[in-house]
């Protein structure tokens, strides 16, 4: 069987397969979301929040990590996101608004975030840096205790706060970079290396 390649990278793999199901999945999530069909729409984004979590770890564990997939997993993540958020102010925003100051912080982070990204390489800032793959997890668990168990205020705190820093991060780490590449682990380990030159 032939291996579909994409500028010298083989894509065809689990990983990519795990992101592409939740671009594909997006549009009946938002359906699910937008008509207001609550339950529908928690297994079907928690599917994809497990998913995100699967994608990447198994990229990493079996060294199917590409710089095609880095991009394909971070729009699947933004629409993931769009998602979780889209339902969290349809089902949920009662119990949020009087801590929303935070999550439109973390939201300014985040846009900031592709904005440096299209500015300095014309591209989706395909990082995966530690502190933001752990937020992802964190904000993953928020967004099913969430819709599942209910509204914590010190695991929002913990989820979004976190999720704000690592944005801030992936600003300073793109301000760093010559180019968006895959294995940046964050900004301490960019400016070890620096020293180390």
């Amino acid at each position: 069987m032939k291996q579909l390649t994409i500028k010298g990278e083989k894509v065809l793999n689990v990983p990519n397969l795990l992101s592409l199901y939740r671009l594909l999945v997006f549009p009946v999530i938002l359906y699910m979301a937008l008509t207001g069909k609550e339950e529908t729409f928690v297994v079907l984004l928690c599917i994809s929040l497990v998913s995100d979590i699967l994608d990447g770890n198994i990229a990493r564990f079996f060294k199917l990590q590409t710089n095609f997939g880095a991009a394909l997993d971070n729009l699947a993540d933004i629409v993931t996101y769009a998602m979780a958020l889209t339902g969290l102010f349809i089902f949920k925003w009662d119990v949020i608004e009087p801590h929303g100051w935070i999550l439109f912080l973390f939201l300014g982070a985040f846009i900031l975030s592709y904005i440096v990204s299209f500015l300095r390489f014309g591209k989706i800032p395909g990082l995966h840096l530690y502190s933001a793959v752990s937020a992802g997890y964190l904000q993953g668990i928020f967004f099913f205790v969430l819709f599942v168990f209910g509204f914590w205020p010190w695991f929002y705190y913990l989820a979004i706060g976190w999720g704000t820093l690592a944005y801030i991060e992936k600003i300073l780490v793109l301000f760093k970079l010559d180019d968006i590449k895959i294995g940046v682990k964050g900004l301490y380990w960019l400016l070890k290396k620096e020293q180390n030159t």
